[in-house]
């Protein structure tokens, strides 16, 4: 596929299709990370998205036999209401 750089304001840019966004496994939003090497860029999605983990991947590395619990935490202090 073949895109031109275009001036978007004070930077450039380059508008990447739906599909390979997709095929790359990349979400709108979501950052990505430039790396130049032998005279080319690479993207490379991040794995987290503006400084945030997804849920989704958190949970997944929660250890299967882990039970939930409630914890006591004491009685109300100041204006809190329980």
């Amino acid at each position: 596929m073949t895109t031109k750089i275009q001036k978007w304001g004070n930077s450039q840019g380059v508008r990447i299709p739906k599909n390979i966004l997709s095929e790359a496994g990349v979400e709108i939003g979501q950052e990505i990370e430039f790396v130049v090497k032998e005279g080319g860029i690479s993207l490379y999605p991040k794995k987290k998205i503006r400084g945030r983990y997804k849920i989704e991947e958190l949970v997944s590395k929660l250890p299967k036999e882990l039970k939930n619990q409630e914890i006591e935490w004491g009685s109300p202090q100041g204006r809190e209401v329980w």
